[in-house]
């Protein structure tokens, strides 16, 4: 009885610490920064600072992550890895089955800046480490955080590792109903399912489409209209159809000392910089224009023949959005990787009524940026980010559609990751 007993209370305890784990996974934020002396996150593929940070099992490919640290001192910072569902749930598997090495590992790569006027400490690493490598694919958490201590949570990145079991082929075009006509854009695409052992693909089988690699829009839930043996057809009007938006705005903001035609002017102090941008105009209801951009995405650089990475300078830089009358009922914000995609205080835009525009303040470093504005309705809690006032949506618009492919084996308990494609709206346009 006693050792019913033992065994009994064992596993109460862990059914508690597995839920008390479960229950805090849950509330931690994919992309989210958590301390405010973070700046600069980068996290992609070793060499592309625009691509998605993917890596293929298997292969020698490199991940990179960087970022700053503005207290200019020495932390010992940590990172590890959490598996997760195609919804970013904590996938219910042990840490053993899904990574090899040690559970946790220290950033020892940092450099403290020099030249620059702001003081801070760059860190850098490239994933997958010799000493921590993930061995089965889907969606990761990556988890960066002090002293080896998870509670000290500095921020959160989405990594995804694929393992390619299965083929994705598509195309985009444009809709055919009439009210979608000249703002939206189509995504057609089949998915050959090879060797899978598919049972029922509407429980097996999860699509996720990513525009320009965003979550906050993200296209989930998606049927196949058609399954013709092994291949799957999503093809339906109503489920694979996204507004086009616009061309993201930018600023060129790697030097400075040299102002581009985006920037208005710069004030130059001892131990800052100041840089005003060119006040920017609603474009709802202007005809679209072409322009080269990089998809909301940023790079770090600079015109100087510094290295970006521990000699970039940062400057408080000032945006402003020209509206003769507030939003009535709406908070704007200024978006796009920069700010995690993420609409918080610190991108929140504040109106000045003497100069009939919205204002806003973002501590950037030297580099390219991309953005846009848009609008959250505060009344409603469950609002999205919208650019419906403010952007504008045009089907001829350069974007990047990403499809991820799920799969969940007959008893598996998460949800890998088997295949992937990104198809650009005028390359793969029909």
């Amino acid at each position: 009885m006693r050792t019913a007993a033992l065994f009994f209370t064992i596993a109460l305890v862990s059914c508690f610490f597995s839920n008390s784990i479960s229950a805090q996974l849950n509330a931690i934020t994919p992309d989210h920064v958590y301390y405010n002396n973070i700046k600069s996150v980068k996290f992609n593929q070793a060499g592309d600072p625009l691509s998605l940070p993917m890596y293929t099992i298997g292969t020698t490919e490199k991940l990179e992550l960087s970022f700053d640290d503005m207290d200019n001192d020495v932390k010992n910072y940590y990172y590890s890895f959490v598996l997760c569902n195609a919804d970013w749930t904590p996938a219910q598997v042990n840490q053993f089955d899904y990574m090899r090495g040690f559970s946790e590992t220290r950033i020892l790569n940092y450099k403290l800046s020099s030249v620059s006027l702001a003081r801070y400490t760059h860190y850098s690493i490239q994933l997958p480490g010799t000493n921590s490598y993930p061995v089965k694919s889907g969606n990761y958490l990556l988890k960066v955080y002090l002293d080896s201590d998870t509670s000290q949570l500095a921020f959160t990145r989405r990594m995804f590792v694929v393992e390619n079991k299965a083929g994705i082929a598509g195309f985009i075009q444009q809709p055919i109903a009439p009210k979608l006509f000249k703002t939206h854009q189509k995504i057609n695409f089949e998915i050959n399912t090879g060797s899978l052992n598919i049972q029922n693909p509407f429980d097996q089988i999860k699509v996720v489409v990513l525009q320009n690699y965003r979550w906050d829009n993200a296209l989930t839930g998606l049927k196949p209209q058609f399954i013709n043996g092994n291949i799957l057809k999503y093809n339906a009007e109503q489920d694979c159809i996204m507004p086009a938006g616009k061309e993201y705005r930018w600023i060129d903001l790697r030097s400075f000392r040299l102002q581009t035609e985006r920037v208005q002017r710069s004030e130059y102090h001892s131990k800052s910089t100041d840089v005003f941008a060119v006040p920017d105009l609603e474009r709802a209801d202007k005809l679209y224009q072409f322009i080269k951009d990089i998809n909301g995405k940023y790079y770090l650089a600079t015109l100087d023949d510094y290295d970006p990475n521990f000699e970039g300078d940062y400057a408080s830089v000032h945006f402003s959005f020209v509206a003769p009358e507030p939003y009535a009922g709406y908070d704007m914000y200024i978006f796009g990787e920069f700010t995690n995609y993420e609409c918080n205080n610190m991108n929140k835009l504040s109106y000045n009524g003497a100069s009939r525009a919205y204002e806003g303040t973002l501590f950037l470093k030297q580099g390219y940026y991309n953005y846009i504005y848009g609008l959250v309705d505060k009344t409603t809690p469950s609002a999205k980010f919208s650019t419906d006032m403010t952007e504008g949506d045009y089907w001829e618009t350069e974007n990047n559609y990403t499809i991820l492919l799920y799969y969940r084996a007959l008893g598996g308990r998460s949800d890998e990751l088997v295949s992937s494609i990104t198809l650009n709206s005028i390359l793969n346009r029909k």
